[in-house]
């Protein structure tokens, strides 16, 4: 098909209309891969809550968990995380968490569309593997289901920043680990993953629970009817995310091929700027455009871009 077959339509004002807009913005949603992406990060979070959170079932009765339930609690998260992402990283990328996807978004890793579809997949199954779970599960030990909760003696702010605080440390790590500039990454990037998930645990579990993951808050809560302070478990782990993922993205470990063209472009000051003087031709009256770009500027950009000049008659 030729180019101009493919192109849309446009309105008179010669933009895209707000549907034609949206189906850009949505390209490539109604396709195989897609959805199996979609597909894979909801098996993968209902498995993932359904195992972990199955750790935290008091079936002996103990009115605290012990020092020992918590490292198993804490090993339970981190290992089933990572099987999760050995499973189903090389379909859907692996997030498996909220917080991720918006990191991913922000860094321009993933579309905004196939975010929203995978956000939604993940609390969908969050949903569903806290509802099997609690079906199997005898009335008598269900308790709570692994809700998180901020600690009494806590408030909901405090709660936040340890949210945001070990969730920073996990997609730090993801990123570090899914870096594909590095080649001194020679270990199991899902088990890098999972013991950052555990070490959050190991660290949290007494303060909020250890969410880390929206979605895994949002699960038994929506099952249980619960909802104290389920804003935390968005708000926290989502900036803490942005925050490691934007850091590490753009300062600690930026793109050097999209650094050094950015300095080609922008950072060259030492030819003498002279003005181009752009005229746009009219067809029932004279009216003139201008437009004063510097030379060097265009010179510079021409080095890595095409530059087309168009002349547009009114």
């Amino acid at each position: 098909m030729s180019d101009g077959a493919a192109a849309p339509r446009r309105g008179k004002c010669g933009r895209l209309c707000k549907c034609e807009r949206i189906m850009v913005a949505f390209k490539g949603v109604w396709t195989q891969p897609f959805w199996k992406a979609v597909s894979a990060e909801f098996l993968a979070m209902l498995i993932f809550v359904l195992l972990s959170l199955g750790s935290t079932i008091n079936w002996g009765g103990a009115e605290k968990p012990l020092p020992v339930d918590m490292v198993l609690i804490s090993l339970c998260f981190g290992l089933s995380i990572a099987t999760m992402v050995q499973c189903f990283g090389h379909i859907s990328g692996g997030h498996i968490n909220p917080a991720v996807t918006v990191a991913m978004v922000c860094t321009r890793k993933i579309s905004l569309a196939k975010s929203v579809f995978y956000i939604l997949a993940q609390c969908l199954g969050a949903i569903v593997g806290a509802g099997i779970l609690y079906l199997v599960t005898p009335p008598s030990v269900v308790g709570g289901l692994g809700v998180t909760a901020v600690h009494r003696d806590l408030s909901a702010g405090h709660g936040l920043l340890v949210e945001l605080i070990i969730t920073f440390q996990l997609v730090f790590t993801i990123f570090a680990s899914c870096d594909s500039k590095r080649s001194d990454v020679t270990g199991s990037v899902a088990l890098a993953i999972g013991f950052s998930v555990a070490i959050g645990h190991l660290f949290a579990i007494n303060y909020t629970g250890a969410s880390m993951n929206p979605a895994r808050s949002f699960g038994p809560a929506v099952i249980m009817g619960t909802w104290e302070n389920q804003w935390v478990y968005w708000v926290g782990p989502i900036i803490g995310a942005v925050l490691a993922g934007a850091l590490y993205e753009y300062v600690y470990c930026p793109d050097v091929e999209l650094k050094r063209r950015f300095k080609d472009v922008f950072g060259n000051r030492d030819h003498q700027e002279t003005h181009l003087k752009i005229i746009c031709g009219t067809q029932k009256e004279k009216r003139e455009s201008c437009w004063y770009i510097s030379a060097s500027l265009v010179k510079n950009i021409s080095r890595h871009y095409k530059v087309h000049v168009i002349n547009m008659h009114m």
